[in-house]
């Protein structure tokens, strides 16, 4: 059956191969089920609902990209737009969590529609290479600002926006030695660098008495009161518009990005660098965004910590099943999750920040009507503490800095058309 379902000898594996490439993909990713709960908690969204969500929306991603693609990529809540969802759409503008979700059911019904439609690839083509780079070095500093204010290093402050906090407190001591660790287990490739990280700063604040230890294992905590919460009529208002776009864009370049890039390691790329079943995986991706929506949590998109499972030897969507059905066994940790705080969450979500900045790097330095959009994209974000705003700014800069500079050409109708748009956006919502 498996032979049939995932095509092992073709692909040049075994079920035992894919089973441990799996457990590998899961280890690296499995932070996820204790940060995005912590994150979508400060929506007032309740903790142990979305603990379920997480993991359910996880693994029904990973049976998706399995039987409908067939390949080695685990799906998960998605770092960055779990955040945006929780601090920028409730936090900052002032939306219920309801609303939020369906604003992510919404721009999975429109991911699925381009997918289908040679539409995305129309759209992938047309934003520049230094915009899409600034947006994912600009996500990653919000997230990285997001991961400070937990830890205590970053507070506000009257005069200044922000300042430092007391750098002796035990959250900012732990959250330190945490994102030390983390490093240093990354950069020795110890398998579950993240996850480790995480629990050694908890153990250590449980035993110091600073952290109750609410237990390892129980029955899965209700999902009840998330599930088919979304607002659909409440996202559709003219003003959330922006927000459905940025749930969308976000998603549909982190997404394509991470695809091509699982593809190359995994030599799933043809010679002529097109990517086979590349419609299936994105239709996976899509759909997980509104059924992860539907259970109630943030965007569901596909993660790059698979790049481990297809080191370890995962070909096919059995190592993604493996993976899937793992997510629904941490379904009976949401004790351990309960017992984590927020400062040994903090120092994973600094180390995937540091992981998106790199982004910066592939920016056109030498061409300043390239370079200046992109770093204002990417300061925006932080800045403003807002995704959504981030990519309206950069857009509005780089159609206008490169008109002024008579570079009309570089300017595509699809990056001009979405700048005029941003314009107006401001002009009528603010």
């Amino acid at each position: 059956m498996l032979e049939q379902l995932f095509k092992l000898k073709a692909n040049e594996t075994n079920v035992r191969t894919e089973l441990v490439a799996g457990l590998t993909t899961f280890l690296t990713m499995a932070y996820i089920i204790f940060v995005n709960p912590s994150i979508l908690a400060e929506a007032k969204m309740p903790f142990g609902a979305v603990f379920a969500a997480t993991c359910v929306a996880a693994a029904v991603g990973c049976f998706l990209m399995a039987f409908l693609a067939n390949y080695p990529i685990a799906l998960a809540p998605g770092m960055g737009l779990n955040a945006y969802f929780a601090f920028g759409v409730v936090g900052g503008m002032g939306h219920s969590w309801q609303v939020a979700l369906g604003c992510v059911f919404i721009s999975g019904i429109i991911f699925l529609i381009i997918s289908v439609l040679p539409i995305r690839e129309w759209i992938v083509n047309a934003i520049p290479k230094s915009l899409k780079m600034a947006i994912a070095a600009g996500i990653g500093l919000f997230l990285a600002l997001i991961a400070m204010k937990n830890a205590g290093i970053v507070v506000g402050n009257p005069a200044t926006l922000v300042a430092h906090g007391k750098m002796t407190s035990w959250p900012v001591v732990m959250a330190v030695l945490g994102f030390a660790i983390i490093v240093a287990l990354e950069y020795r490739r110890v398998m579950g660098g993240v996850i480790i990280g995480i629990l050694i700063v908890t153990v250590i604040s449980i035993l110091a008495g600073q952290q109750k230890f609410a237990g390892i294992f129980s029955a899965p905590p209700s999902i009840a009161p998330v599930f088919l919460q979304m607002d659909l009529a409440g996202a559709l208002q003219v003003g959330l518009v922006t927000v459905v776009f940025a749930f969308l864009f976000v998603d549909l370049f982190d997404n394509t990005g991470t695809l091509i890039a699982l593809a190359h390691r995994g030599g799933f790329m043809r010679p002529d660098g097109t990517v086979p079943r590349l419609r299936g995986a994105l239709i996976s991706d899509s759909a997980a965004a509104m059924i992860g929506a539907a259970v109630g949590t943030s965007t569901t998109t596909s993660y790059i910590e698979s790049a481990s499972g297809i080191n370890a030897g995962g070909r096919t969507g059995l190592t993604a099943f493996a993976v899937g059905v793992l997510f629904l066994g941490a379904l009976f940790l949401s004790p351990l999750a309960g017992s984590i705080p927020a400062y040994a969450t903090a120092p994973a979500l600094l180390y995937v920040a540091c992981l998106m900045a790199r982004g910066l790097t592939e920016v056109e330095w030498n061409d300043i009507t390239e370079a200046a959009p992109a770093v204002i994209t990417a300061i925006t974000m932080p800045f403003t503490f807002s995704i959504a705003d981030g990519i309206a700014f950069g857009f509005i800069s780089y159609a206008g800095i490169k008109i002024a500079a008579g570079r009309y050409r570089d300017v595509h109708p699809a990056v001009a058309i979405l700048a005029v748009l941003f314009v107006i956006k401001y002009m009528v919502i603010g």
